[in-house]
C-alpha cells in the first residue's frame, strides 16, 4: 500500500478484511481500507471523522493518532488507538467499518502507546500495550502489559500483568504488541529497535495468556536490518497477523523505500506470507524478507496502481483526501461554484493552526502533480500546489496576485524558512494550470496560462522533504491550499498524480 500509511493493522470478518493505519494529525483519522482477496484493496473512509471524536487543535504533525488497532468481535468493529499528546488510549466501536463509528472512550489508567485488543474463546476481552518501565534504565526502555477490558464499561479491569521488556538484552521500544491464539498456544508479536533502520519483528508463545512468554529462537522473524542500507525497501516491523479462514496466514507491517537513502513517501504498508513451523511463525520460507510479488491463495492479479486524478463535481471530496487538523467542511466547499473545490484562505501552513489543505498520500517515487485552479478571488493571498512533509519543510508552487497581474512561483519552505525557487508572470485568466513534475530526489515547477507554459525552477533538490532531513513520523502529501487568512479564496478545477514511467 504505496504511501503514507503506517502501522498497518488488519481483521478479517466473514469474507472481506479491513485495514487501518495512523494518520497522527491529518482529519478524519485512521484511514480504512477494505478487500475482499488481500490483493486488491478500496479506501472506505476513517473512523474518527468528527471533531468530537478527534480534536487535533494545536498539534504537531507528527502528534495526533498513533498506531491503532483494529478488531472483529461478534458482529461489532473495534479501534483502539493512542491520541497524542497525553498518551491518551481510547476505543471506539462500530456495526459497519464506513461507519458511523461511535465516540471514543478515553481508558483509564492505561499508560503508554500502541494498545491493541484481543478477545479469548472464553469470552473475555484484553488489552495489551506498551509504556516505559519503572525505573527504566535507559531510553527506550519500555515493558509490553496485559489487563483485561470489560466490554460492558470500556475501562480495564483486574491486575496488569507485565508479558516482555523485549526479546533482545537492553531492548530498545519493544511496542506495537498484538496477542493471538493458534490451538493451546498465545502468541505475541511485537516491534523492537526502534521505528527506523533497526525496526524489527519478534515473536513470543505461552500456554497461558498471562505467561510466562517464550520467545522464538530464530526471532527477529522479520527484519531488514541485516540486509544493509542499500536494500530497496528498510525499517521493516510493526507487524499484524490475520488469518483466511482456511489456514493460511498472512502479515501485514510497515516499511519504507528511500531512494538513495532519502525517504520522501514516508512509511508505507507491505503484505507477506506466513507458515507455522514446530509451532513457530516463518515469515516467507526460504526468503526470510518482503518479496516484490506475494502469492495469495485464490486472489487475482492485482491491477497496476493508476494514476490518480480527481475532479470536484460531487458533493463531497474523495474518501482518500485528507485535511489537517479539522475537518475540509470547516474552511472548503463544494457548493460555492458546482464543480469546483473554493478554498477559503487560512493560516500560512508553517502554522499549527487553523490551516486550508486538503492532501492525497504522494505514492510514486517519480510522478506528475497538478492542479488547475481559478486564482482571481485570492485578494491579497496565495494559493496552488504544495508538496508537503510537515509545517517547517515544504515546497509549494503558488499564484499571487499582484498589481493586477498573476504572479507564479515555486517556494521551498525548509526548516520554516522560505526560499524563492523562481517566480514569473502569466496573463491574469480564470484557469491556470501549476504542476510539480518529481523524478526521484528532484523536481521541476512550472505553470501554464493562456497557452504559455513558463518554468518556475529545474531540478529542486527535495531531501529537505526526507524523513531523515526533516525527522516525524509522516510521508509527503500532494494537495491543494489557500493561505493569507480572511483575505480571499482560491477555486480549484482538479488534483492529479500521475506516475512517470
Amino acid at each position: 500500500m504505496p504511501g503514507f500509511n503506517p502501522d498497518p493493522s488488519i481483521c478479517r470478518a466473514g469474507d472481506r478484511y479491513v485495514l487501518a493505519v495512523s494518520t497522527f494529525a491529518w482529519f478524519p483519522g485512521v484511514s480504512l481500507y477494505e478487500s475482499r482477496d488481500l490483493a486488491r484493496w478500496t479506501c472506505i473512509g476513517s473512523a474518527l471523522t468528527r471533531e468530537s471524536q478527534l480534536p487535533l487543535a494545536g498539534t504537531d504533525i507528527s502528534e495526533g493518532i498513533f498506531a491503532p488497532t483494529i478488531r472483529y468481535h461478534e458482529g461489532v468493529f473495534y479501534l483502539i488507538t493512542t491520541l497524542m499528546p497525553g498518551n491518551r488510549n481510547l476505543i471506539c466501536t462500530a456495526r459497519d467499518p464506513r461507519g458511523p463509528w461511535s465516540e471514543p472512550v478515553m481508558l483509564q489508567d492505561a499508560p503508554g502507546i500502541d494498545p491493541s485488543l484481543f478477545f479469548d474463546q472464553d469470552g473475555t476481552a484484553w488489552v495489551v500495550g506498551q509504556r516505559n518501565r519503572e525505573g527504566g534504565e535507559y531510553f527506550g526502555d519500555c515493558v509490553i502489559w496485559l489487563r483485561q477490558l470489560d466490554l460492558n464499561t470500556m475501562q480495564l479491569t483486574g491486575p496488569e500483568t507485565v508479558l516482555s521488556r523485549g526479546f533482545q538484552r537492553h531492548a530498545v521500544w519493544p511496542e506495537g504488541p498484538h496477542l493471538y491464539r493458534r490451538g493451546d498456544w498465545y502468541y505475541l508479536i511485537h516491534a523492537e529497535g526502534g521505528t527506523a533502520f533497526h525496526h524489527s519483528v519478534m515473536a513470543a508463545r505461552s500456554r497461558k495468556i498471562r505467561g510466562p512468554y517464550e520467545y522464538a529462537r530464530t526471532n527477529p522473524i522479520l527484519t531488514h536490518r541485516h540486509l544493509g542500507g542499500r536494500f530497496p525497501v528498510q525499517c521493516v516491523g510493526h507487524a499484524d497477523l490475520v488469518e483466511d479462514g482456511e489456514g493460511c496466514w498472512h502479515l501485514v507491517c510497515l516499511g519504507c523505500r528511500p531512494e538513495n537513502g532519502y525517504t520522501l513517501r514516508g512509511r508505507e504498508t507491505f503484505l507477506a506470507a506466513v507458515t507455522f513451523e514446530d509451532g513457530w511463525p516463518v515469515v516467507n520460507p526460504g526468503i526470510g524478507r518482503l518479496e516484490e510479488i506475494v502469492d495469495i491463495p485464490g486472489a487475482e492479479t492485482p491491477v497496476e496502481i493508476c494514476p490518480e486524478q480527481w475532479t470536484f463535481q460531487d458533493q463531497t471530496l474523495p474518501l482518500n483526501f485528507l485535511s489537517l487538523r479539522r475537518p475540509w467542511q470547516r474552511f472548503a466547499s463544494l457548493e460555492d461554484r458546482p464543480g469546483w473545490l473554493r478554498i477559503q484562505a487560512g493560516e500560512p501552513l508553517t502554522r499549527r493552526g487553523e490551516v486550508s489543505l486538503v492532501a492525497v498520500r504522494a505514492k510514486h517515487a517519480s510522478m506528475d502533480i497538478s492542479c488547475v485552479l481559478d486564482p482571481s478571488g485570492l485578494g491579497t493571498g496565495s494559493g496552488g500546489l504544495v508538496l508537503l512533509q510537515n509545517e517547517d519543510n515544504h515546497l509549494l508552487v503558488q499564484c499571487a496576485l499582484r498589481d493586477g497581474a498573476l504572479s507564479v512561483s515555486g517556494i521551498a519552505v525548509q526548516e520554516g524558512c522560505p526560499v524563492l525557487l523562481g517566480t514569473t508572470q502569466l496573463p491574469m485568466v480564470s484557469e491556470c494550470t501549476l504542476t510539480l513534475a518529481v523524478h526521484g530526489l528532484f523536481a521541476d515547477a512550472s505553470g501554464t496560462a493562456a497557452g504559455k507554459t513558463s518554468c518556475l525552477c529545474r531540478g529542486i533538490d527535495l531531501r529537505f522533504l526526507s524523513t531523515e532531513r526533516a525527522g516525524g513520523f509522516v510521508g509527503c502529501m500532494a494537495g491543494l491550499y489557500a493561505a493569507g487568512k480572511d483575505s480571499g479564496w482560491a477555486d480549484f478545477r482538479s488534483l492529479a498524480c500521475v506516475p512517470r514511467r
